[in-house]
């Protein structure tokens, strides 16, 4: 089994073999992030320390293992293994095979000097990694702050392009698209105020519900005209089977919970209003109480408000049971937000839509391999059923 395989002992002998014939020696390694879907395959990826000849460096591997098609596509960086059943494909940051344009990113100076930033002192920084799905990165250059989002290879970079000019130009605080790259980069400009969920934690002001469903009501109607993204809470089922999988002594339960979302939900229309698609207090850049900014529009298109809106309150209940500096104000947050948006709206549904939304933040902990993962899965398990249970 390949989740086996990548995330247990033989992992390291899988990695010490790439890294060596890469000129290194691996020294020590632990998975931070571990993306299994069953039947379908396993990718993780690794943080690690390596012994090069030029010195010792803190390293992120990634290794995959496609059940589907195959072993990752041959390119650059990658090295293909085995261990005599299943086929690996492993690499170093920067040459993800899926991920083509992430070394050009972590190298933009051919980039910036097309921007007319040439000539300055650069620094990047990797803000997030998602192996095989997209990046992230920072690029610092001198007063000049930009993000350059890298997509999966054969993705088109143009149409989200287009939808950040098309929010930018109706007055949505979305980043300034300064252009992209076929090979699957875009060039953004950076937000003011800051991240949401650091003022969670800095006890800073918190913008209303009110508020949020303002910056929600400025996305133009031409956001229903693009093309359709299933909402998370209607994924539930598929979030539960990969929690069975790797935590079986709850299967029986997250099915169930995933059944009575679903049977709560069957007949909902798919809805027509312009929406998100992934809103939480990870997108959201707040100054004096304030929304200023909205980030990842990558699933902007036509939907239910109360999608973007359950997808808000999941993400706080998960973020209070992942990071107890900020579980009192988020919590706080998600029942003020609640009351907000539940008079916008069907409660219930808020609440049905909420709780999936949880079930598939209950991935969570072991995708990113959170110490004791099994007791935080199973936290995130007793929220949801707390949400399904008849109110009072």
């Amino acid at each position: 089994m390949s989740l086996d395989l990548l995330t247990g002992p033989d992992a390291g002998e899988l990695l010490a073999a790439a890294v060596a014939s890469a000129g290194g020696s691996l020294l020590d390694w632990v998975p931070q992030q571990v993306d299994h879907r069953p039947g379908r395959g396993t990718t993780v990826a690794y943080r690690a320390q390596v012994s090069w000849p030029g010195g010792v460096r803190t390293e992120t591997l990634g290794a995959s293992s496609r059940e589907d098609d195959g072993p990752p596509p041959p390119s650059p960086g990658l090295i293909a293994l085995s261990d005599g059943t299943t086929q690996v494909g492993v690499w170093c940051l920067p040459y993800d095979p899926d991920l083509p344009a992430l070394a050009r990113a972590l190298d933009p100076g051919e980039l910036l000097a097309s921007l007319g930033v040439a000539g300055r002192s650069v620094s990047t920084a990797v803000v997030s990694y998602r192996p095989r799905r997209r990046a992230v990165v920072r690029v610092d250059a001198g007063a000049v702050r930009l993000y350059l989002k890298v997509l999966a290879r054969g993705a088109d970079v143009e149409p989200l392009h287009r939808r950040h000019v098309l929010l930018h130009e109706a007055g949505v605080p979305v980043p300034r698209s300064l252009g992209w790259s076929d090979d699957g980069l875009l060039a953004l400009e950076g937000l003011p105020g800051t991240g949401l969920r650091a003022v969670l934690r800095a006890d800073g002001e918190i913008p209303s519900g009110a508020a949020v469903l303002e910056v929600l009501s400025r996305f133009p109607a031409a956001v229903a005209d693009l093309p359709r993204r299933t909402p998370w809470a209607e994924l539930a089922p598929r979030y539960a089977a990969s929690i069975a999988a790797v935590l079986p002594e709850e299967g029986l339960r997250v099915v169930d919970l995933a059944g009575s979302v679903s049977a709560g939900l069957h007949g909902c229309a798919p809805g027509s209003e312009p929406t998100h698609g992934d809103l939480y207090e990870g997108q959201l850049t707040v100054a004096g109480g304030r929304v200023v900014g909205l980030l990842d529009v990558d699933t902007a298109g036509p939907g239910r408000r109360v999608d973007d809106l359950s997808n808000a309150l999941g993400h706080l209940e998960a973020l209070a049971l992942a990071d107890p500096p900020s579980a009192e104000r988020a919590r706080a947050t998600a029942r003020a937000w609640e009351v907000a948006f539940g008079a916008a709206g069907d409660r219930d549904e808020l609440r049905l839509r909420t709780a999936g939304v949880l079930i598939g933040l209950a991935t969570g902990p072991h995708r990113t391999q959170a110490a004791d993962w099994p007791a935080a899965t199973v936290a995130h398990l007793d929220a949801v059923e707390a949400l399904l249970s008849p109110r009072v």
